[in-house]
C-alpha cells in the first residue's frame, strides 16, 4: 500500500485492521488468548516478556505492509534508535525550517508512522513545528512484541532520542499523543514534565474505557494500567486537549473526565462533529497554533 491512510474514517474504526483496538476483539479471542497464556504460564518464562492477555487485546500492530512510506511533499529523516531492554525502533524526524516547537508524537494502538503522513504534514506546514514520531514495539518497521510496558519503554527511548536529534532537554519538547498515545505521552509527563502536553481522543483510563466495550470483564484489566486520570495530576505544565463530540469509539464523557482531573493552565478544544479519527480540521489545527504561539 502506498497511500496516505484517511482520518476520516468514522465508524469504520471497528472494521478496519489499522484502526481496531483492544475493545474489538470477540468473546472466544478472548477465551482463547486466556489459554494460551495460561500454557506459556506453566512453562519456563521466557527472557523477553511476552505479550499479556491485556497487551494481547489493547494492542493491533500494523506493519510496513500498512501506510504511505514514501509520502510526497514530507521532509523526514529515518532514524533508527534502541528501547532500555535492546528493541531495536524506528521513527521519523520531520524537520521544521524555522520550528516553533519540538513535538515528540506517540500515535494510537492500530497505526504506525507512515498511516500519519498527513497529520505530520499539517503539523509541518500548518502549525510549523518539528516532530519525531516512532512505532511502538510490534508496529512499522520496529523489532519485538507490542506490551503495554515495552509501548512506555519505547515513549521513553524516542523521548531521549529526540533530545539527542533536537539537542534539546525533555523539558523543552511537547509531548502530543491520540488515542492510546494520549495515555503513553501522559505517563511521561508525569514523569518528567515537558513545555507542553497534547492531548487528542484519549481517555480516562485504560479499566474505564474496558467497561465502555467489554463490562465486566473489564474486571481483568489492573486499575493502575494507563491510568491517566491519576498520573495527570502530576503535571503542573500547560496542557491542550481535544475530543472531537461525536466519538463513538473513547466517549466524549471520558475525555471530559481525565480534563477535570488536571492541573491549570489547561485548554479543551471540542472538535464539533468530529468522530474518533476525523478531527483533523482547520478549527483544530487553529486552536492548536494558537496554544502552542502562547507557551512560555
Amino acid at each position: 500500500m502506498n497511500r496516505d491512510i484517511p482520518l476520516t474514517t468514522g465508524s469504520s474504526f471497528w472494521k478496519t485492521p489499522h484502526h481496531a483496538i483492544l475493545f474489538t476483539a470477540p468473546l472466544s479471542y478472548l477465551f482463547l488468548v486466556t489459554c494460551l497464556i495460561c500454557v506459556c504460564e506453566s512453562q519456563e518464562p521466557p527472557k523477553v516478556k511476552q505479550p499479556s492477555l491485556i497487551d494481547g487485546l489493547l494492542f493491533y500492530p500494523s506493519d510496513d505492509s500498512v501506510g504511505n512510506w514514501k509520502p510526497e511533499g514530507l521532509p523526514f529523516e529515518d532514524v533508527s534508535f534502541a528501547s532500555a531492554d535492546g528493541t531495536k525502533l524506528h521513527g521519523w524526524y520531520c524537520k521544521c525550517e524555522t520550528p516553533r516547537a519540538i513535538v515528540l508524537y506517540a500515535h494510537g494502538n492500530g497505526e504506525n508512522i507512515a498511516t500519519r503522513a498527513r497529520l505530520l504534514r499539517e503539523l509541518l506546514d500548518k502549525v510549523k513545528v518539528s516532530v519525531f514520531i516512532f512505532d511502538y514495539r510490534g508496529y512499522g518497521r520496529s523489532e519485538g512484541k507490542a506490551t503495554i510496558d515495552g509501548a512506555l519503554a519505547d515513549a521513553r527511548a524516542a523521548r531521549s532520542k529526540l533530545c539527542e536529534l533536537a539537542s534539546i532537554k525533555d523539558s523543552k519538547m511537547l509531548l502530543m499523543g491520540d488515542s492510546l498515545g494520549g495515555a503513553i505521552v501522559v505517563q511521561l509527563a508525569a514523569e518528567s514534565a515537558p513545555r507542553g502536553l497534547v492531548l487528542q481522543s484519549t481517555f480516562s483510563s485504560l479499566k474505564e474505557i474496558a467497561k465502555v466495550h467489554f463490562g465486566f470483564m473489564a474486571n481483568v484489566v489492573d486499575a493502575k494500567k494507563l491510568d491517566s486520570e491519576t498520573r495527570i495530576k502530576a503535571y503542573t505544565g500547560p496542557l491542550f486537549q481535544s475530543h472531537g463530540n461525536r466519538d463513538g469509539v473513547i466517549p466524549f464523557e471520558l475525555g471530559e473526565k481525565l480534563f477535570q482531573s488536571a492541573n491549570e493552565p489547561r485548554t479543551f478544544f471540542t472538535v464539533r462533529d468530529a468522530g474518533h479519527n476525523n478531527w483533523l480540521t482547520p478549527e483544530y489545527l487553529e486552536a492548536l497554533s494558537k496554544f502552542i504561539s502562547e507557551l512560555p
